[in-house]
């Protein structure tokens, strides 16, 4: 279960992230950091990379299925995050390589998670798990057209995005390697006999059927 820290740091590290781009204020610690505005842009490398805030409102790509299946998308994050915190119990003696993924995958899906729950709350826009996504970082890779809308750059996400993404290119990348090591441990499940257990004797064995005894004539 040490996989967990990485999951941690990723969480930090994506909630960090957020808040030093939309700010925050406590005030009982009297501490208020104003963040950047919506919308606003900063160029890091000119066009190609730019720090560009943004909050999404619904799923992936900006898509907003509507209030209603907002809440269900939250509640299934919160369910995916548990099962995969149990499945990561589970898998503790499985390879490193599927651990670390399932670990970047859960830092992920906690991470925007924390955002639908509890930042409508936390900035008083909206109830629990109605919250909104803060996506920053924006890239121009490459043009292209989703769910009918088009893109000019890449649509802007976040730490939490890309942890998800690296977590599922290393399930892929390892893929061959955990089937292998399932059919290692199967095999190894069906063939775990001790032939201690089994004592046939052998003259039972080659005994004869019982025909009867023979009557004199």
């Amino acid at each position: 279960m040490r996989v967990l820290f990485i999951s941690f740091f990723l969480v930090s590290a994506d909630q960090i992230s957020k808040f030093l781009v939309k700010g925050f204020s406590i005030p009982f610690l009297k501490l208020h950091y104003e963040g950047m505005f919506h919308g606003q842009r900063i160029r890091i490398l000119g066009d190609f990379f730019q720090l560009t805030f943004i909050e999404n409102p619904g799923m992936a790509f900006g898509y907003d299925p509507g209030s209603n299946f907002k809440f269900y998308v939250s509640l299934f994050s919160l369910i995916a995050s548990i099962a995969l915190i149990v499945y990561l119990y589970v898998a503790r003696s499985q390879s490193l390589s599927l651990r670390v993924s399932l670990a970047f995958i859960l830092g992920g899906a906690v991470g925007n998670l924390i955002d639908r729950m509890f930042y409508g709350v936390f900035y008083g826009y909206a109830p629990l798990f109605y919250g909104r996504v803060v996506d920053f970082l924006d890239f121009d890779f490459f043009h292209f057209t989703i769910f009918g809308r088009t893109f000019e750059r890449f649509p802007v996400f976040n730490i939490a995005d890309s942890s998800v993404t690296i977590g599922v290119l290393i399930l892929i990348l390892f893929y061959k390697h955990h089937q292998k090591e399932t059919e290692t441990a199967i095999t190894a499940t069906t063939t775990d006999i001790d032939p201690g257990s089994i004592n046939l004797n052998q003259d039972t064995l080659n005994d004869k059927p019982d025909k009867g005894k023979e009557i004199p004539l």
